[in-house]
């Protein structure tokens, strides 16, 4: 739907023609020039300096003319392709300078230019120059000059005219032109012109003449001599009054000619269209009875809305007939609403046929265009007809440019303001092809409006200005004040807010305002009653009121006002609920408005008003530390989402008020400067953020959580490019009650509805389906982003194995491969594959020890598995060619490539079921879909390794990553699977430290050693280094170094020659070798802070110090407790906050960090302004880490200390939290397993007297593991102790026996 702009109240204020088979309509609002091809398609905008005041459109050259003041400016059309036409300034003619200026303009042939005004001039605008051709002056200003359809007549009037001057070319050429005119009398003065146009384009007919006098009375003129043809008389009137001479007091009649070429072009559609009933084809075959005797139709209204037709036939002097004027139609209902609201000003008509129907633009010169379509046959039926027009649409709005929007609680009511304080107020209205607006009222206040409040369904508005407030009546076309009030304040007024109000009292609101000091003024609002009677003036009182309709009640003050002053506040957006509230004040009422600081922080805040005592009390209900200063923007929504710019405009972040997390960030291009923000959401309270743009319109969705790919929680799905068909930046938008979304540019208004129509680039690239169909309506696409996943979605399945449910996990594939061994694309699957729901609330971590580690015996491995009841290898291989054959529900292709991986790595997995434990299986599963999807921007976290970390089958994994590597790992691949991070026993450490030396020596032919050095030193090898280098004769700093390494570093000089190359080599930037030659010095320290600062490699700055000086050393201590625990607190890091903890040997804090907040626990040093916004990101809140909590909070005695110091409330908010994770993830039923199993630890229990015999917080009695260990590390009674002088031997994996080695 389309608003395009308030026309102007002039009689050349629109045209319309065909050119070049398409239909073009324009016309002039303010400066802006409006060119549309439908009722809803606009194709060009074109804004000028000054008002327009006439428009013309050429139909044989497309060229448009409009002029402003003494200048007019001419456009041609250029045709770009995919029929889309632009218009380009040709040139333009410039004037004399008069007071009146150019009033009415006309084309005449060969690109000939009628200009009239105080005078009337013809130009040629063939060439780029105009070149004037003829002038004549006039005794009084033109009113309206229209050339005759052959060019040889035209004809002009001017104000109050009764005279019609006939102008006639006497000479034709491009020699001296000449023109005389007669005179056309009339007793009162014409209002309108209509020259008849041929019945076929290549026909000479007579030049017929309508005119239309205020005498409601319509004449024809035509000329009465063949040799004459240039001499009109007159040949016939038309009383419109006649139609209607039981009502004479209806002094206003509209009429309209239908030429007999477009009458019967549409007979012909409408016969090729009729239906077979009987009452349509009686209505057909009377209009062919009227279309055969080829007639003109003149269509006449009254204010009514009554219409008459007459047919006029044999007019002019070829015809050789006798002229005859019949009635068609007599005082018959027309359905147009539009004439009983009158229009005194006058109504210019301008029409044309489409098809069957004839489309007559009725132009009211008080400030609208209506659209009315009419099918011929049924227009023109005699019999009673209770709706012959169809109004598709209004065209009007404001004159100036759009600045504000604002709309009621429900979307149902809209109000948009100009600059110059001119507010229209909308209803929304549902139409067959989408949402619509009307114009309800006009409002034009002589202040200064800052701040307006829609009451009573936009009966009543309310106006916040500079030192008072007022109301006004709102419920006729034109709104008139009631009340003003003044007030005092200290500084300006921010914001004026409609208080949500309990259920029942809707005969009095409240209203208030907040300055930057946080103070503010409420008012109580009693409108009248809104079926009373308007009282047009400036008492503001009935009679029967004594109290007024406004009245302040209260002066208050935000909690925090000792604080920093506020930058802006703004009502929160009502997305999806009634303005109501609650009778309790708490958190958990409805946010009325959100503050924004200097520093960025963000208070949202809910209201209640005490009617008794006349207080209004307000209670902060979220505050938001996002740390970014200065911010220029932001809007919130009711269900606590908050979208903020930065001071540039150019940067846009989305945060979650209840969680206090940042779930999207994103910084745009220079020129994408942030202008607007708008909240909506689907039924299913799942956020839509329009963000608008100088010339745009980004409509962006909430996705899901995705804490393993870490894709953005928000995205874009589609766009609305304005810029293509108006210049002019967007000024603001909002949205509507049902997804249709509201744009303002210039003094155009846009509605696009829910559904999308045309094709959008943004859309298409998301390739979303729903059984087999397109999905276009935004609602439906959001949803379809958001809501519960199926079972066999590989974020399900990949969360459902952080929780541990490997058993159900195995149950998912085994189903998901039976259903599309028989799948059907016409059947679908079932989003739960048919599995019960009980399966997915087991707790499979109470399970008995028997059924979660039960070891299968050899023999099982020859066990046939006929049916796939069980997965195996087998079942994996054949799931994975399925998965890559068929195109799998609600899966998109890359999600199905990520399914295939998680299957293969199953079953990778599943080959070494007997050999690792859980944390290990869950850390190889990773490891190996990172190893398929390397291309993939997915790499390998501390979350990972903290699994790894905790595994009791860590040489089994150093094994398997080994192998993985084609046995030759570096440190890239050992960076990559974290065993520097994971590996716990020391020796382990040192081998694997001392295999990637030897294979980094290796890696070459050359075999050079500068790439060990590192590595070797750090295993305090030197001597094997410095073998090295003496076999590298070929190096070119081979003596030098053998010289430099055969020196005694024990000594302090050599330490400090050692020194100084590695300083050297920091300055040639090579970082490696100079934390290698740091480490000869044996400055441990300096090494890892170059591999920590400036090789941006944390891992190594691990490795090297925990095999320099093993897990115990101060070195190591120094750099966790400085470096490493400050950066997971600035980043938000817990799970490198939790394994920097647990080798420190806190373990208490280390379970501590997986729950409470880490600024709480660690300094985080000297913070950069953005440092909060990083740490507040939502991917820091992985569900994993409740699960890991789980875990390891009762594996030794330390972690139970740290767990006790947990209160019951945060572990019980961070499950909920967790619980709310899991929904926002699509794992809905991980939520409720989640929430059903979890079981908090008594408060009651004591670490340092524990029982054997302990309750598992479901009443069950289970025995204590004898796992748990002391503080100090010592293994707790119960568990075995490898005798001191013996090492443990490597574990190998476990591989099947060849069934030929077997003697039977």
């Amino acid at each position: 739907m389309l608003l395009p702009g308030r026309p102007l109240p002039v009689p050349q204020a629109l045209c319309t023609g065909e050119w070049n088979r398409k239909r073009i309509i324009a016309y002039i609002s303010n400066t802006s020039l409006v060119i549309l091809t439908g009722v809803n398609k606009l194709l060009q905008t074109i804004y000028h300096d000054q008002q327009l005041t006439a428009i013309a459109l050429h139909e044989a050259s497309g060229k448009l003319a409009v002029a402003t003041g003494n200048l007019v400016h001419v456009y041609t059309p250029t045709a770009r392709g995919n029929g889309y036409i632009n218009w380009t300034l040709q040139t333009t003619i410039t004037l004399p300078p008069t007071e009146t200026g150019v009033t009415t303009l006309s084309w005449g042939n060969t690109d000939e230019l009628m200009v009239g005004g105080d005078d009337l001039t013809l130009w040629s605008t063939e060439s780029y120059e105009a070149r004037l051709l003829w002038r004549q002056d006039l005794p009084n200003p033109a009113k309206l000059v229209l050339f005759s359809p052959d060019f040889s007549l035209a004809v002009s009037i001017a104000h109050n005219d009764r005279l019609v001057k006939v102008w006639r070319r006497v000479s034709i050429g491009s020699g001296d032109i000449q023109f005389d005119f007669t005179y056309l009398p009339h007793p009162r003065a014409v209002n309108n012109l209509h020259w008849r146009h041929a019945a076929h384009p290549e026909e000479t007919a007579d030049n017929v003449l309508y005119t239309f006098a205020q005498d409601q009375v319509a004449r024809v003129w035509a000329p009465t001599y063949p040799h004459d043809a240039h001499l009109l008389q007159l040949w016939t009137v038309v009383d419109l009054k006649e139609s209607s001479p039981l009502r004479p007091e209806l002094d206003l009649r509209y009429a309209y000619v239908m030429d007999s070429r477009a009458l019967g072009m549409a007979a012909e559609c409408a016969v090729g269209r009729a239906g077979d009933g009987e009452k349509e084809q009686a209505a057909l075959q009377r209009l062919v009875e009227v279309a055969n005797r080829a007639p003109e139709v003149m269509i006449g209204f009254d204010a009514e809305g009554k219409m008459s037709a007459w047919g006029l036939e044999n007019v002019g002097c070829k015809s050789r007939r006798t002229a005859n004027v019949f009635s068609i139609v007599r005082d018959e209902p027309s359905g147009i609403r539009a004439f009983r609201r009158g229009c005194e000003a006058g109504i210019q008509f301008s029409g044309f046929v489409s098809g069957a129907s004839l489309v007559i633009l009725a132009h009211f010169l008080d400030g609208r265009i209506h659209w009315l379509e009419a099918r011929v046959d049924r227009m023109l039926d005699p019999g009673p007809t209770a709706r012959r027009f169809t109004e598709r649409a209004v065209w009007t709005g404001h004159s100036g440019t759009i600045k504000r929007m604002i709309r009621t609680a429900d979307g149902r009511i809209l109000l948009t303001g100009t600059n110059d304080n001119e507010l229209y107020i909308w209803s929304v209205e549902n139409r067959p092809d989408g949402q619509s607006l009307r114009a309800r009222c006009l409002l034009k206040s002589p202040e200064r409006v800052r701040r307006t409040a829609i009451i009573e369904s936009g009966k009543f508005i309310v106006t916040l200005h500079e030192d008072h407030i007022a109301l006004w009546d709102a419920r006729g076309r034109s709104a008139f004040i009631l009340q003003r009030l003044p007030f005092k304040s200290k500084a300006r007024m921010l914001c004026l807010i409609l208080l949500p109000e309990s259920v029942g009292k809707q005969t009095k609101y409240h209203v208030a305002a907040v300055d930057k000091r946080m103070c503010g003024i409420a008012w109580s609002i009693c409108p009248p009653n809104p079926t009373s009677s308007r009282s047009n003036g400036e008492m503001g009182y009935p009679r029967n009121q004594i109290s007024p309709y406004i009245k302040q009640i209260a002066n208050f003050v935000l909690p925090g006002a000792e604080h920093e002053d506020i930058l802006a506040m703004f009502p929160v957006e009502p997305v999806g609920w009634n303005a109501v509230l609650s009778d309790n004040l708490d958190v958990f009422s409805r946010e009325v408005a959100t503050t924004v600081c200097a520093s960025g922080l963000l208070i949202s805040w809910t209201v209640k008003v005490y009617e008794e005592t006349e207080e209004v009390k307000w209670l902060e209900t979220s505050r938001v530390e996002t740390g970014i200063p200065n911010p220029s923007y932001a809007k919130s929504s009711s269900i606590r989402k908050i979208a903020l710019v930065d001071e540039a405009r150019s940067e846009l972040t989305i945060w979650d008020s209840t969680a206090g997390i940042l779930e999207f960030q994103q910084k745009f291009k220079e020129k994408d400067i942030v202008k607007d923000l708008d909240w909506t959401s689907t039924p299913r309270s799942q956020s839509v953020l329009a963000v608008g743009f100088p010339h745009r319109v980004v409509l962006m969705s909430q996705l899901r959580y995705d804490y393993l790919t870490a894709t953005p929680a928000w995205g874009p799905f589609r766009e609305i490019n304005i810029g293509r068909i108006t210049p002019h930046p967007i000024g603001d938008s909002t949205w509507l009650h049902d997804g249709g979304l509201v744009i303002g540019s210039g003094n155009q208004l846009f509605v696009y509805p829910r559904k999308i129509e045309e094709v959008d680039e943004v859309l298409d690239s998301l390739h979303l389906t729903q059984h087999q169909t397109k999905l276009d309506d935004i609602f439906h696409i959001v949803s379809e982003l958001n809501g519960p996943l199926p079972v066999y979605h590989p974020q399900f399945i990949q969360q459902a194995i952080l929780a541990g449910k490997y058993s159900l996990v195995e149950t998912i594939a085994v189903k998901l491969y039976k259903e599309l061994r028989s799948y059907h694309e016409e059947v679908g699957l079932d989003m739960y594959l048919n599995i019960p729901l009980d399966e997915f609330f087991k707790d499979e971590h109470v399970a008995s020890e028997r059924e979660r580690q039960r070891q299968i015996s050899y023999f099982d491995a020859y066990e046939t598995n006929d049916d796939f009841s069980t997965f195996d290898e087998t079942l994996a291989s054949k799931l994975c060619e399925y998965l890559q054959k068929i195109a799998v529900p609600h899966l998109t292709g890359p999600e199905q490539i990520r399914l295939t991986g998680i299957i293969e790595s199953m079953s990778e997995v599943h080959k070494h079921r007997r050999s690792l434990d859980e944390n290990g299986s869950q850390y190889l599963l990773f490891f190996r879909q990172y190893t398929l999807h390397r291309n993939v921007p997915l790499e390998m976290t501390f979350r990972e390794f903290a699994w790894a970390y905790h595994s009791n089958s860590q040489d089994i994994l150093v094994d398997l990553v080994t192998r993985n590597s084609q046995g030759r790992i570096l440190w890239p691949q050992a960076r990559e699977s974290g065993m520097f991070v994971w590996l716990a026993d020391t020796e382990s450490l040192r081998r694997q430290m001392e295999v990637v030396a030897r294979n980094h020596y290796t890696r070459t032919d050359e075999k050079d050693p500068v790439e060990c050095s590192l590595y070797y030193l750090a295993l305090r090898k030197k001597k094997v280094l410095t073998g090295l280098w003496r076999v590298a004769s070929w190096h070119r700093e081979h003596a030098s170094t053998l010289k430099f390494l055969s020196n005694n570093f024990d000594e302090p000089r050599w330490r400090t020659a050692a020194l100084k190359n590695a300083y050297a080599l920091l300055a040639k930037h090579r970082y490696e070798y100079a934390a290698a030659f740091f480490l000869l010095a044996d400055s441990l320290s300096d090494a890892i802070n170059v591999c920590y600062h400036h090789m941006n490699d944390l891992q190594l700055a691990i490795a090297i110090a925990r095999v320099y000086e093993g897990d115990g050393g101060p070195t190591l201590h120094t750099f966790l407790t400085t470096k490493v625990l400050p950066r997971a607190a600035e980043k938000g890091d817990r799970w490198l906050a939790t394994w920097s903890y647990w080798l420190l040997k806190r373990r208490d804090m280390a379970v501590r960090a997986l729950l409470s907040p880490l600024d709480t626990l660690v300094e985080s040093g000297a913070s950069s302004p953005r440092r909060d916004l990083t740490a507040r990101f939502f991917l820091l809140d992985d569900p994993a880490l409740t699960i890991f909590y789980r875990t390891i909070r009762e594996k030794t005695l330390q972690t139970l200390k740290g767990a006790e110091k947990i209160s019951p409330d945060v572990e019980f908010n961070v499950v909920l939290h967790t619980a709310r994770l899991y929904d926002r993830m699509g794992c809905d039923l991980l939520a409720l397993s989640l929430v059903k199993n979890w079981h908090f630890m008594p408060q009651e229990r004591t670490v340092k007297r524990k029982s054997l015999i302990e309750d598992d917080g479901l009443g069950r009695r289970r025995r204590r593991s004898s796992a748990q260990v002391s503080d100090d590390g010592h293994v707790a009674e119960g568990e075995w102790k490898m005798p001191k002088g013996l090492v443990k031997p490597p574990v190998a994996v476990f591989e099947e026996p060849d069934i030929l080695s077997w003697a039977f």
